[in-house]
């Protein structure tokens, strides 16, 4: 796929050519971009819009930051369009809740380009790589999800950096802090955005709230404890053996901690000891229904791994009861409708493991590992 910057030329105009009135400050001394369909499409100066010099800009903004006109070009943008910053936005943004993560970064880096001091489009940019990387993770891409979280980790330090403080910033980076399982992060995040949060309305109230009740979660559990932090960078290094080492150090302290039982269980499951992975997920579970919090994300990543370790256990029936269990709650989860059709496949029902991986691949064509179960379920493989 060819970058957008392939596509771009840049042309003279003199200063009575038809277009020049639509540019206010038109200077005929300075080239203009233009966006051309392709890098080899040809141009017909006859054929020149105003669009293809808008297009261009845009272009420019996004990916040329070098460029030494770069004033001059934000300029002609904001004089034809005054309220390019707020269409722009709410385009993007509608782009990334549908899935065109490339033309929604394209956006947000024009808009960026345009001002690089506003650091909503730089939160926006967060947003965006940490959605990107969850649905590449859920499509099995996860080298791509990696790099994305890594593109997410730099905008949200870099939206945290904004003066005057922008609290949403340090609250989206909070949830993102809890995903990374970086709970010291994560509770920073959230006890800066209760500091500088001067916001009363309703929805903001919401807000506040759940970021105490995360606070208080993981200080009430030592989440945010290095042994903690240390067992969970190890196992996503692989290197489970000093995982399991942290985490049994961190339980000598918090013996009822789930999430300390759940890296247990997925550190073991890593290594191939089913048995005794299956153990620590059921004590996981146990745990989470005591403190209440079957509803929430947890419960259903407990299940779905106890459902793997059940499948290599032979346990089918047991694997799809936890599998049913976590679909109740996440119906449009793609793993665990995956995992439903891998059971499926494990008990000979070809038909219904494709069922099921068709339904995946309706939620999200893109993923890999649907495409190819699908094939085998299919071609009897």
């Amino acid at each position: 796929m060819s970058h957008p910057l392939e596509s771009l030329v840049f042309i003279s105009i003199p200063k009575e050519h038809r277009l020049s009135e639509a540019f206010p400050s038109f200077d005929p001394a300075i080239p203009l971009p233009v966006q051309l369909t392709a890098p080899d499409a040809e141009f017909r100066t006859e054929g020149l819009t105003r669009e293809m010099i808008l297009a261009g800009i845009l272009t420019v903004l996004a990916y040329d930051r070098e460029n030494s006109q770069l004033e001059y070009y934000r300029g002609l943008l904001t004089a034809i369009h005054p309220t390019i910053r707020e269409e722009m936005t709410e385009t993007a943004i509608l782009k990334t809740k549908n899935g065109d993560f490339e033309l929604a970064e394209e956006i947000f880096l024009a808009l960026h380009g345009l001002d690089p001091e506003d650091k909503t489009t730089v939160l926006n940019l967060a947003l965006l790589e940490d959605e990107r990387a969850n649905s590449f993770r859920s499509s099995g891409l996860d080298e791509e999800a990696e790099a994305a979280d890594a593109a997410a980790f730099g905008w949200y330090k870099a939206a945290m950096t904004a003066e005057p403080p922008l609290p949403e910033a340090f609250f989206n980076a909070g949830y993102f802090y809890l995903k990374q399982k970086n709970y010291k992060k994560a509770r920073e995040a959230f006890e800066s955005y209760l500091s500088i949060e001067s916001d009363d309305g309703e929805r903001v109230k919401d807000r506040k709230e759940k970021a105490r009740q995360i606070v208080d979660g993981i200080a009430s559990r030592d989440l945010d404890d290095d042994l903690f932090k240390s067992a969970y960078d190890f196992i996503s290094m692989g290197e489970e053996e000093k995982a399991l080492e942290q985490i049994r150090l961190f339980m000598e302290q918090n013996p009822r901690v789930w999430n300390a039982w759940f890296l247990l269980g997925w550190a073991l499951r890593r290594l191939g000891r089913w048995q005794d992975a299956r153990a620590a997920f059921i004590q996981a579970l146990e745990l989470i229904r005591d403190r209440d919090e079957e509803s929430g994300t947890g419960f259903t990543d407990i299940c779905n791994e106890l459902s793997i370790c059940l499948m290599e256990l032979g346990e089918l029936e047991e694997s799809r009861r936890f599998l049913t269990l976590a679909l109740e709650r996440e119906p449009e989860n793609t793993k665990i409708i995956s995992n439903l059709g891998i059971v499926a496949l494990k008990a000979g029902d070809r038909a219904e493991a494709a069922g099921f991986f068709r339904t995946v691949l309706e939620i999200d064509p893109r993923d890999v590992l649907a495409k190819d179960l699908l094939e085998r379920a299919e071609n009897g493989d």
